[in-house]
C-alpha cells in the first residue's frame, strides 16, 4: 500500500477549499456572537460514558473508540459536539436561566452517513438551554437560515416535522410499540412495503394503525395545505393534535420563507430530538445542509435536565457546494535583507495585504494568489507598481 493513500471516506483540504473554510467558521462564529452566543471548544476525545450518554441513538454506533493510556478506560473520539454542549450546561456552567453557547470543531464518524459522505466533519453549531417556548425554536431556524444566506447559498428551503405524530400513532397501539425504532427508519425512508409488512411482523396490531402510518408517508409538501391534510387523515389523538398545532405557530412565525413540511421524517441525524426537527436544503448539496431540532432532558444524563434547542452543519459540506473561490489580489516582493524593504513589507501587511517575498532562484506556483503588484525599488525607496496583465 502506497504511503500516501488516506482511509476510505478520509480526504486532505487543499489550500483554496481550506481558506474558504476557514473564512465560513470565522464569519459565521462572528454572526452567532451578534445574537449572543457564547463560544465553547470541548475536547476531540472523552470517556465513552460520557460520549455515549444518551443511550440507543445512532450517535454510539457513530463514535470511535480507543484505550486511554493513562487511566486503561475506554474514550470514544466525538462524533457530535452536541451533547457536549450540554454536558458544559449541565455541568460546567451550571447557570440559573437561558444560556446560548455555539462551537466549531472537527468530529469524526467510525462509518460515513451517506454514500457521498465523509467520516472526518468540521461541524458547527449552535445551542439555546433553559427555555421550553416556542420562541428559542424560532430563533434557533431563523439563525440557521441566516448562516447558509450569508454564507451564499441560493434558494434554501426549511423543512419542518414534529416525531411525536409518528410516536403517537406508534404509541396508541402496543403491538407496534417494541418495534418502535424499526417504524422510525421506515417512515423517514417512506418505505411503504415495510410498513405494510408490519402486519405479519406485529400480527396483533389494529389495521388501521397500518393505514396511519401509511397516510404518515404522503404527509409532505407545502406546509399549510400538509396540515390541512393531516388533520383529514390522521386520527384527533391529542399528541397529534397538540403537534400540528404547534407546527402551524411556528411555520406561521417564519414570515418570507420557503417552508416545506414532512411529517414523516422522524428527525434528527442521530436521533436524540425530543421537540420540532427541521432541516435545511438548497438545489447545489444532495442532502440536508442544516439538521436541528428540540432536545430536551439531554442535560439530565450529565446531572441537570433542561431545555435544549439547536442547530449544527458541515463546513465541508457548506463549502463544497459554493462557487470557487476567488483568487486572492497578492503583491510580489524580492528577496532581501534592505532594512527598508522589511518596514515596507511589515507595513503592508500590517495594512492587510498579502506580501509574498520570493525566495532566490526558486519557481512558484501560487494557485491560491493573484500577484498584480510588486514592490520596486526607485529613487531610494520601495514603491508598490502595478504588474500588467
Amino acid at each position: 500500500m502506497s504511503n500516501w493513500l488516506l482511509p476510505e471516506s478520509l480526504a486532505d483540504i487543499l489550500p483554496a477549499e481550506a481558506r474558504r473554510i476557514e473564512e465560513l467558521r470565522r464569519y459565521l462564529l462572528d454572526l452567532y456572537r451578534t445574537y449572543g452566543f457564547e463560544l465553547v471548544a470541548p475536547p476531540l476525545v472523552e470517556y465513552l460514558e460520557s460520549l455515549q450518554a444518551i443511550s440507543g441513538t445512532t450517535l454510539n454506533l457513530r463514535t470511535n473508540k480507543l484505550v486511554d493510556q493513562l487511566s486503561g478506560r475506554t474514550m470514544g473520539v466525538r462524533a457530535d459536539i452536541t451533547p457536549q454542549a450540554a454536558r458544559i450546561d449541565a455541568h460546567l456552567l451550571n447557570r440559573e436561566g437561558v444560556t446560548r453557547l455555539c462551537y466549531c470543531g472537527t468530529v469524526l464518524h467510525a462509518r460515513p452517513a451517506g454514500l457521498l459522505s465523509d467520516r472526518e466533519l468540521i461541524q458547527i453549531g449552535a445551542e439555546i438551554f433553559g427555555y421550553a417556548g416556542v420562541e428559542a425554536d424560532i430563533e434557533i431556524i431563523q439563525l440557521a437560515l441566516a448562516s447558509v444566506e450569508r454564507a451564499g447559498v441560493k434558494h434554501a428551503r426549511l423543512d419542518l416535522n414534529l416525531p411525536a405524530i409518528g410516536q403517537a400513532l406508534i404509541q396508541h397501539d402496543s403491538a407496534l410499540v417494541p418495534f418502535a425504532s424499526d417504524i422510525f427508519n421506515l417512515l423517514s425512508a417512506k418505505d411503504t412495503p415495510g410498513i405494510r409488512e408490519l402486519a405479519q411482523i406485529a400480527p396483533d396490531c389494529r389495521t388501521e394503525s397500518i393505514q396511519y402510518l401509511l397516510a404518515l408517508t404522503g404527509l409532505y409538501g407545502e406546509a399549510e395545505e400538509t396540515i390541512a391534510r393531516a388533520r383529514k387523515s390522521l386520527p384527533e389523538l391529542p399528541q397529534i393534535v397538540e403537534a400540528l398545532n404547534s407546527l402551524e405557530n411556528l411555520y406561521s412565525a417564519l414570515v418570507g420563507q420557503d417552508i416545506t413540511i414532512d411529517l414523516a421524517d422522524m428527525g434528527g441525524s442521530y436521533g436524540y430530538h425530543t421537540g420540532v426537527v427541521f432541516s435545511v436544503y438548497a438545489p447545489d448539496w444532495h442532502d440536508a445542509l442544516v439538521r436541528g431540532g428540540r432536545y430536551d432532558g439531554v442535560g439530565a444524563m450529565y446531572g441537570r435536565s433542561r431545555p435544549a434547542t439547536g442547530f449544527s452543519l458541515d463546513l465541508r459540506k457548506l463549502s463544497g457546494g459554493l462557487p470557487p473561490p476567488k483568487a486572492a489580489r497578492a503583491i510580489r516582493a524580492p528577496w532581501s535583507k534592505d532594512a527598508s524593504l522589511t518596514a515596507r513589507v511589515e507595513q503592508l501587511r500590517e495594512a492587510g495585504e498579502i506580501v509574498i517575498q520570493m525566495l532566490p532562484d526558486q519557481p512558484h506556483t501560487l494557485d491560491e494568489f493573484v500577484i498584480d503588484r510588486e514592490l520596486v525599488l526607485q529613487a531610494g525607496e520601495w514603491q508598490l507598481k502595478a504588474i500588467s496583465a
